[in-house]
């Protein structure tokens, strides 16, 4: 009865380890070279090229909660890069972003109306932890009004080629929770909208048109008036509380965004070593899962992609190096890749890759070839990446290519009035003996 008592227990104790290890979840782990986001969309780009690395429903559009700010950080800093205001421009709360602050629902901290405070001041109430009456009052002081800036972000939003996109107010809140403040010229319950491939290119242009903006969504902590500001990403480099399961090498932005129409939403970016990727999550469940599920979005582009040279600096086509000229003191000139071409690309993909010449039409005669004289290094059109694999090789700009210059990798001289007179004079009899040539043929034909 003992031992039976006691191979029982010893059963019971295996039961219960099994189950324990089949009940506790590890990190997710993909399959080499694939990765499953839970997201309703989401997408992964190279920041130096602006190529797609990885995208899921990225064309749909979705409200974007307070990754709208990108935005807004945008213009603000156009705004200081042209003159127009400084960061140490002050300005007073009016009674609308002041509503906004006093608000408990929304995201920020209570401004106090009758202080003035620096572009600076407001702009890290913004990028740290998603101020919307600080986000207002910037859009108030650079345009008038929110009305008019959001005008200006919807034209911004053109000019840098946002493939989907709509702007109703400075935030990412709803219309609706604005009430009468609502910006004249949009509709009372009107969202802003953005795709995630929209939202890359708009994180895409902020930090490499102003990488200033880095240095704010990287900051972990500051203050305003006294009160402590703590960055909303879990994804940076804390150490003193539960974030740091969400840490990840390099991070250091960019906009969280949170509403009940858009979940839980996120563009993250993160650099390691001369690499760095753009990340955007839209719509996933909980503040975790979309912090979660960025770490997987760069792990992805991190480890399953590298920067490679794939043609060097100086590079010719077999066979296609020389373009004829005409009336020059040679009859042709090579040419060369003026630059290395170099790409993120997928591990185990080198020989998947080659390039053609896309020659500029308007510097060709007619018959193709060129006339001298021809500088050496001179653009005679562009080196043109293609890919050969499977699905697309996708840019953020749109046109797919990546391209260097092709450049003469020597000059050619123009001839003397004398060379070109004998060889006018050789053209000319050329001509008149062909003719003769084509004509007696002919008769005997």
């Amino acid at each position: 009865m003992r031992n039976l008592s006691k191979k029982i227990s010893i059963l019971l104790m295996i039961v219960t380890i099994a189950m324990a290890t089949f009940a506790i979840k590890p990190f997710e782990t993909q399959a080499a070279g694939t990765v499953e986001v839970n997201a309703e969309s989401a997408i992964v780009v190279d920041a130096n090229t602006g190529k797609i690395l990885y995208e899921k429903n990225a064309d749909q559009m979705l409200p974007p909660a307070s990754m709208t700010k990108m935005m807004t950080e945008y213009l603000v800093l156009e705004a200081i890069n042209n003159g127009e205001i400084t960061w140490e421009t002050t300005t007073q709360i009016s009674d609308y972003p002041y509503s906004i602050s006093a608000n408990p629902t929304f995201s920020g901290i209570g401004l106090i109306q009758d202080k003035q405070y620096t572009v600076r001041q407001l702009y890290e109430g913004m990028s740290i932890i998603s101020d919307n009456a600080t986000t207002i009052a910037l859009a108030e002081l650079i345009a008038g009004s929110e009305s008019e800036f959001v005008k200006m972000m919807n034209a911004k939003a053109e000019e840098l080629g946002l493939p989907e996109y709509q702007f109703v107010n400075s935030t990412g809140l709803s219309n609706a929770d604005l009430g009468e403040n609502y910006p004249e010229g949009t509709k009372p319950d009107a969202d802003n909208l953005m795709s995630a491939r929209s939202a890359a290119k708009l994180a895409y242009h902020l930090i490499n048109d102003y990488p200033e903006a880095l240095e704010f969504s990287s900051k972990m902590r500051s203050e305003l008036d006294g009160r402590p500001l703590q960055n909303l990403n879990w994804m940076l480099p804390w150490e003193d509380n539960n974030f740091t399961q969400y840490g990840y090498e390099g991070v250091d932005g960019l906009k969280t965004g949170y509403t009940t129409e858009a979940g839980y939403c996120f563009t993250g970016t993160a650099q390691q070593g001369d690499r760095r990727v753009i990340t955007v999550v839209m719509k996933t469940s909980s503040e975790g899962e979309r912090f979660a599920e960025t770490k997987k979005l760069m792990e992805y582009g991190f480890t399953q992609f590298d920067q490679v040279e794939l043609f060097p600096k100086g590079y010719q086509i077999e066979g296609e190096s020389v373009i004829p000229v005409e009336k020059g003191k040679k009859d042709q000139v090579e040419v060369e890749a003026k630059d290395s071409i170099t790409s993120m690309i997928k591990k185990g993909e080198e020989d998947l890759y080659e390039v053609t010449y896309q020659l500029d039409e308007k510097k060709l005669n007619k018959d193709g070839s060129l006339t001298a004289p021809i500088k050496k290094g001179e653009k005679l059109g562009e080196v043109v990446l293609q890919y050969k694999g499977e699905g697309e090789n996708a840019y953020l700009q749109g046109d797919n290519e990546q391209t260097v210059d092709l450049v003469a990798s020597k000059a050619v001289e123009k001839s003397n009035w004398f060379m070109l007179t004998l060889e006018a004079i050789g053209d000319f009899f050329g001509n008149i003996f062909s003719t003769i040539v084509d004509f007696v043929k002919g008769l005997f034909s």
